[in-house]
């Protein structure tokens, strides 16, 4: 029961990790700033259901998916750093026009990519996972999907609060820290990709 706890708890401390809901809080005002109340509470929904869907997918079945479509790793890595740092330099530079609309599609689209993938369930929450699992037996795969509805559902819960979270902070801090967000995932995207060729060669 013990080793079962610390194992949950390794878990749990990967993905919060790799999947800080606080960090990912101005992130996710950044993208749908200028948004109701409702639409964001909408994105947040469909982005963390997404995500868990794609996780929990990988989990069960990620080596036959990766097999299936000739998928590797590395390859994984360097397009979804490519992607982070786009998604960051964007978020730098207050690019926000092809992250921003007033459509239901779009709404949807903002929610599925970026939040969804690569942000939420991007190539290292993904591989974290699939880490976890690996000749894992029924219990472990049971705790890491319980943990990760966990991380998914406090990650809603941050992206829910947003608005309160900007009174309290405050908007000129917010974009402050969105531009961090911004050099911080763009850092990140950059480490993906090196790391990427490193196991690519």
């Amino acid at each position: 029961m013990e080793n079962l706890f610390t194992y949950a708890l390794t878990v749990f401390m990967g993905f919060f990790a790799i999947m800080n809901p606080i960090a990912n809080t101005p992130i996710f005002l950044g993208l749908t700033e200028g948004e109701n109340k409702e639409t964001k509470k909408n994105i947040a929904k469909t982005a963390s259901v997404t995500a868990f869907i794609i996780v929990v997918s990988f989990i069960i079945a990620g080596k036959y998916i990766f097999e299936l479509f000739g998928i590797t790793i590395p390859a994984f890595k360097i397009t979804g750093g490519i992607l982070i740092f786009y998604i960051g330099f964007q978020m730098l530079m207050s690019q926000k026009s092809k992250m921003h609309s007033t459509g239901a599609q779009d709404e949807n689209s903002i929610a599925i990519s970026p939040l969804a993938i690569p942000i939420l369930a991007g190539p290292g929450t993904i591989v974290t996972a699939m880490n976890n699992v690996t000749d894992a037996g029924f219990v472990h795969i049971v705790i890491v999907i319980a943990i990760f509805a966990l991380m998914i559902f406090l990650t809603y819960l941050a992206f829910s609060l947003s608005d309160l979270i900007v009174k309290k902070i405050g908007n000129n801090l917010i974009a402050v820290v969105g531009k961090l967000m911004g050099l911080i995932l763009a850092i990140i995207g950059t480490g993906m990709v090196t790391e990427g060729i490193k196991l690519a060669f």
